[in-house]
């Protein structure tokens, strides 16, 4: 902070005005982790005198309004410490988040619908919001796809350890013989890049459909060619976007999401090896799965990659990851 301080302080730090942009949003985030930081520690000394006044008083009417708070101070302060692992340089950004609905036919795509539902919750749990770009309904229920963005400091950073597939054992709600099912849906995350980062993207290379957008929105949604279909050409990566009513705010928002993925590309390629050398071998014992959510016979979820587990079910699919997510952060750290 002190060396921050001493940049901005020198007479030519505007002569580079992208420079300065980049340490001014750096002093931002600091500033901001340190307001969180002194809020949090105010609020702990304050909780902790109200203890010790209702313990002297032996006032047990306070006792449960003081454990409510002391739970939400504790769930704020995790997401404080997994915040503190986040050092990548797209991890303050926002997050494009895909789901895909895998093997598994009807139950495959309610599954995707249920895990659409985890994120939406866990997002508003942190204070996220989420805009839908893209969305294939199931042909009987559920999902057959979904694109969405997730909007909020480190929104990329915590939702990144999410990509990869997800397995469902359950009985089966569509079948009419109670058996057990197992449904695989895929999760990708990609972080929206920053505007000062240049992605060359030739017209040349671009082809571009319009549609008309499928399932609910109304008759100017349904009647006219509002929807927009982006293909790259050199990469084959497709983007979609008809959520919005605009023909030219769903091109905006599918050249943004292209973006993002030929970034991401780009970056992957460069990891490529780093990331071979820290695969984790359960990934390869247990397949292509990262996380198990198991419903019967017993009720277990159990990330593969981390061994972290959890057997409140419920809560898990409510949005409650904050502990899968502070697990695989934790553990990509230890590694490094």
């Amino acid at each position: 902070m002190n060396e921050l301080n001493e940049l901005m302080g020198r007479a030519d730090y505007w002569d580079d005005p992208q420079q300065a942009q980049v340490v001014g949003q750096e002093r931002m985030r600091l500033d901001a982790k340190l307001a969180a930081w002194r809020r949090l520690e105010s609020e702990g000394e304050d909780l902790t005198l109200l203890l010790e006044m209702a313990t002297a008083e032996d006032d047990e009417s306070q006792f449960d309004d003081i454990a409510r708070q002391l739970a939400s101070l504790t769930e704020e302060f995790d997401l404080y410490e997994i915040q503190r692992t986040l050092a990548g340089p797209n991890d303050v950004n926002n997050a494009i988040v895909d789901i895909h609905a895998g093997a598994g036919g009807t139950d495959a795509q309610d599954w995707a619908q249920m895990l659409l539902r985890m994120y939406l919750r866990y997002a508003d749990r942190n204070k996220f919001s989420v805009q839908i770009v893209d969305k294939l309904d199931g042909d009987e229920a559920g999902l057959k796809r979904i694109t969405l963005t997730v909007s909020g400091p480190y929104a990329y950073g915590l939702l990144r350890t999410e990509a990869g597939i997800h397995r469902l054992v359950r009985i089966s709600p569509f079948g009419s013989q109670s058996r057990r099912h197992t449904s695989f849906a895929s999760v990708f995350v990609t972080p929206e890049i920053n505007d000062d980062i240049v992605v060359e993207i030739n017209d040349k290379d671009l082809r571009i459909d319009t549609y008309r957008a499928s399932g609910s929105g109304g008759q100017h949604v349904n009647k006219t060619s509002s929807a927009v279909r982006i293909t790259h050409l050199p990469t084959g990566i497709v983007v979609q976007c008809q959520d919005e009513k605009s023909q030219h705010r769903n091109k905006d928002l599918a050249m943004k999401v292209l973006r993002a993925r030929l970034h991401q590309l780009e970056e992957d390629k460069k990891a490529a090896e780093i990331k071979k050398m820290h695969d984790n071998k359960k990934d390869i014992a247990w397949g292509s799965q990262i996380r198990s959510y198991t419903l019967q016979p017993y009720r277990l979820i159990k990330d593969h990659r981390t061994s972290f587990e959890s057997g409140n079910v419920d809560a898990v699919l409510d949005g409650d990851i904050a502990g899968f997510v502070k697990a695989a952060l934790l553990q990509q750290v230890e590694t490094v």
